[in-house]
């Protein structure tokens, strides 16, 4: 859910403000990857179904376990498959997260991170959580990224996802460009991205 809302005619100066804020040339080459790929808004029902199949095909590509299904029956991902009647964004952060967890958490309902705003048994999620406060707002906003660097990757719209995930909130100050080089780096440090903000299909080996 987006904090604060932009509205159409302010959003060119607020990428702007943005771009201009980062400190280094490598950080814009990625930002203008999420910037120019789609437009603000969400796929037209027509691509969105294109987006989807292709989100599909990556997670068959991983190896990962998927069925039939909306999350707000039971979980999004069960430990063993993800369901798959949400929309493609939604996807490949499922995607992020299962690169991201440690190898313990793959098989832990919703990576064991309790439960995420499409979660159905939002109790049963709870209690397989394993990540906490600090830990677990750090690892969901690297899923958030990679996620969006996967829909840019794919030619999906991750400039909209870049706005509902709040990245451009507060554009312009030091600490919005600070946490998107931050998350960045970490994630190309891990193999998680390229230098250049193309994700890879690394999965991290480490504990927690």
């Amino acid at each position: 859910m987006i904090l604060t809302p932009i509205p159409e005619s302010e959003l060119p100066e607020s990428l702007a403000r943005f771009d201009d804020s980062l400190s280094s040339e490598s950080s814009r080459a990625v930002f203008r990857r999420i910037a120019t790929v789609g437009n603000p808004a969400r796929a037209p029902a027509g691509i969105a179904v294109k987006n989807h199949s292709e989100s599909i095909d990556l997670i068959t590509n991983f190896c990962i376990g998927h069925k039939p299904g909306a999350p707000r029956l039971d979980l999004s991902w069960d430990g063993t498959a993800l369901r798959t009647e949400t929309e493609s964004y939604v996807l490949l952060h499922e995607v992020a997260h299962y690169q991201l967890a440690a190898p313990a958490r793959r098989n832990v309902i919703e990576f064991g991170l309790g439960p995420g705003p499409e979660t159905g048994d939002r109790a049963r999620a709870e209690r397989a959580a394993l990540r906490f406060g600090f830990e677990r707002e750090h690892e969901e906003a690297l899923a958030s990224l990679l996620g969006i660097l996967w829909e840019a990757q794919l030619g999906h719209p991750a400039l909209a996802s870049f706005l509902d995930q709040n990245w451009l909130e507060g554009a312009g100050r030091p600490g919005t460009a600070a946490h998107f080089e931050t998350v960045l780096a970490e994630l190309t440090r891990g193999g998680f991205v390229t230098p250049a903000g193309q994700p890879t299909r690394n999965l991290r080996q480490s504990p927690d």
